[in-house]
């Protein structure tokens, strides 16, 4: 595929309600969005390192220039025929792994256009496993303004299905909450995310934790660390999941031969786009170390490839995969994306035949930033 026009928009989402973590609160997500052409075959990705660099040291506005300067002419004009080509283009440049997925992400939407083929068909082609095709999914709950409310919202969450619960944890936010919704419901799968909020000199924190049954704790300690958690994980029972760390491949083999986690939680933005999570996949698999497809409230455009990676079969514990009407009075994208529930009552999705794209109106509505490569 020889790339004949690039066009990239930065996009502001407002959320119904704020989003709040250990790293602060969104009120608006940033996501970046990347239309590739070759010929008469349009692709589309999206990449959404939210606002500011606080998740990870990329931001949307820093991803929109890096794709813009330096990413978008070393592709341009260029034959792709497969996304190993598209990597070694942008090798060279350090990191950015938001910005790289933009692309990569975009060329698998452009191949299932070439190809006539649905993307999860193609990630399987590339993956090591039997793919699924129903995806189960979980429920998130940030930061709440009361336990109450949080404790509501729960369980409501448990009528309608779900089931395991992940909730956000920080420090004011931690044992006392935890304590009270483990008591409130004894039996649920929960896991709490830190979102690099704590350091191994919270250890006796974590143990504590041990005795609450969790299924995991996910990125606990400093977001480019893998020693601190290999140590963590070796003092504590229950298991670590890693999720900013996991930048790359390099840095997922180099958490396998140190121990540094039990799960690994894998977004195709924050590890450089689909091909990079195939790769990760595919390794966790050979090591034992079951994975889950997380999120970045992305529009359908970007839930949509999460949702077809995660149809791989070590993808074993239930996705970060959200209904539009979650986050977004009005999804960027149509169709927006939509749960199923199956003989249980539990939610679950299945790969799309055809990818979301976004609507004109909407996406030029939302748009904060606009630049066409040609």
């Amino acid at each position: 595929m020889k790339i004949t026009r690039i066009q990239l928009w930065r996009v502001a989402m407002p959320l119904i309600s704020p989003w709040r973590t250990a790293y602060g609160e969104d009120h608006v997500i940033h996501s970046v969005l990347c239309r590739l052409e070759s010929g008469s075959l349009v692709g589309w990705g999206e990449s959404t390192p939210l606002a500011a660099p606080c998740y990870s040291p990329e931001w949307g506005g820093g991803v929109f220039a890096v794709a813009r300067q330096w990413f978008a002419p070393q592709l341009l004009g260029q034959e792709l025929p497969t996304p190993e080509a598209l990597q070694q283009r942008l090798g060279f440049f350090k990191g950015n792994s938001f910005a790289k997925a933009l692309f990569d992400n975009a060329w698998w939407s452009l191949k299932a256009c070439e190809t006539g083929r649905p993307l999860h068909t193609l990630l399987a082609e590339r993956a090591e496993g039997t793919p699924q095709q129903r995806i189960s999914i979980g429920a998130d709950f940030g930061v709440a303004d009361s336990i109450d409310e949080l404790l509501t919202d729960i369980a409501a969450a448990i009528s309608d299905g779900f089931p395991r619960i992940k909730l956000k944890y920080r420090p004011g936010w931690d044992l006392a909450m935890l304590r009270e919704v483990r008591r409130q419901f004894p039996e649920h799968t929960f896991h709490i995310d830190c979102n690099s909020g704590y350091r191994l000199a919270d250890l006796e924190m974590f143990r504590q934790i041990d005795d609450l049954n969790l299924a995991m704790i996910e990125q606990p300690l400093a977001y480019d660390d893998l020693h601190e958690h290999a140590q963590l994980q070796a003092a504590i029972k229950t298991p670590v999941c890693l999720d900013e760390t996991v930048s790359h491949p390099q840095r997922a083999k180099q958490a396998i031969e140190l121990g540094s986690c039990r799960f690994v939680n894998i977004k195709p933005g924050r590890i450089g786009g689909l091909t990079n999570a195939v790769e990760v996949h595919n390794m966790c698999r050979r090591a034992g170390i079951p994975c889950w497809v997380g999120g970045m409230l992305e529009s359908a455009v970007g839930v949509s490839h999460c949702i077809a990676l995660a149809s791989l079969e070590n993808f074993t514990y239930p996705a970060d995969i959200f209904p539009s009407e979650r986050y977004y009075r009005e999804d960027l994208a149509d169709p927006p994306i939509r749960l199923q529930k199956d003989e249980h009552g539990a939610p679950f999705v299945t790969p799309l035949a055809q990818l979301p794209e976004p609507d004109a109106k909407r996406l030029e509505q939302l748009t904060e930033e606009y630049a066409e490569i040609v």
